[in-house]
């Protein structure tokens, strides 16, 4: 919104849909819903967590399972209404409804697809990339005028970086999946490292790795052509070589706590990834 969004917007004098309090609602919403997603999974899956990560259970030493449901319905319930707030008070349209498939579709995750191939992980990936969609959603009144070279470019951004959120969920879940596969075989999953082992799951992450690093390696030489030195400066030091230290660390990886050591460093790149979006801000 403030790195992208607002500039372009303001270039064509046009405010965004949402004012700073009801961004913030939107904000507020997405975190909700998200919540609500944890504490559902982690009360369907208390008996696997009990192996694979005995240290850091919530439910039944924090909370008891009746009150993680009581809280599941209220953030759940809380996240879409404030979405339909928002269709009513913005120029926004469908936050409530989408919302609610959000929320819906976390719940079926928990108790269903997470525990068979790809199906989960790519839900959740997708669900990531929705966080940085429904940004853009928002503004889709400006869509109708698609000769607008401003709108192009945000929708352009949008899909660029929803597109490195869905990739990076996919390699952080695939080995994540490798290091739950104690609790997860014990249980019945089915997921990739339990069905065709963790050697061919490996080989799954590294070649979404691959494929990350070569996209940005090429929006990083696009960047020197624009005269983005320090931009393209942070995408080498804080993204690339970052998956290149994955990429060498997972052929290497043996234990459920080098997955986990992974699964962090995979994190750290959501992250930096995301800041990126201020050099749109300082270049524009």
């Amino acid at each position: 919104m403030y790195c992208v969004i607002q500039p372009l917007l303001a270039e064509g004098n046009k405010k965004p849909s949402l004012n700073y309090v009801n961004f913030s609602l939107l904000i507020i919403s997405s975190i909700f819903i998200a919540a609500a997603g944890y504490v559902i999974n982690d009360y369907f899956d208390l008996n696997i967590d009990r192996i694979n990560k005995p240290g850091r259970l919530i439910i039944q030493k924090y909370i008891s399972r009746r009150w993680a449901i009581v809280w599941h319905f209220f953030l759940s319930m809380a996240g879409v209404a404030i979405g339909f707030y928002l269709d009513l008070a913005s120029h926004v349209t469908l936050l409530g409804f989408s919302n609610l498939i959000c929320a819906c579709l976390l719940f079926i995750y928990s108790i269903s697809l997470k525990k068979k191939l790809l199906s989960g992980n790519i839900l959740i990936s997708l669900l990531t990339a929705w966080t940085v969609l429904v940004v853009t959603w928002c503004e889709a009144r400006f869509f109708f005028n698609p000769a607008d070279v401003n709108i192009r470019k945000i929708i352009r951004i949008t899909f660029l970086y929803a597109g490195f959120a869905f990739i990076i969920s996919l390699i952080r879940e695939a080995i994540k999946d490798i290091e739950d596969i104690e609790g997860d075989r014990k249980y019945g999953c089915k997921t990739m490292p339990i069905l065709w082992g963790v050697n061919v799951s490996k080989i799954y992450s590294a070649i979404w790795l691959t494929t990350i690093t070569l996209i940005l390696c090429s929006l990083m030489i696009y960047m020197l052509q624009l005269h983005w030195w320090i931009a393209a400066v942070y995408c080498l030091l804080f993204i690339i070589l970052p998956l290149a230290r994955i990429f060498q660390k997972l052929f290497k990886a043996q234990t459920s706590k080098d997955f986990h050591e992974l699964s962090i460093l995979v994190k750290i790149v959501m992250f930096t990834g995301i800041l990126s979006m201020i050099f749109f801000r300082i270049y524009s």
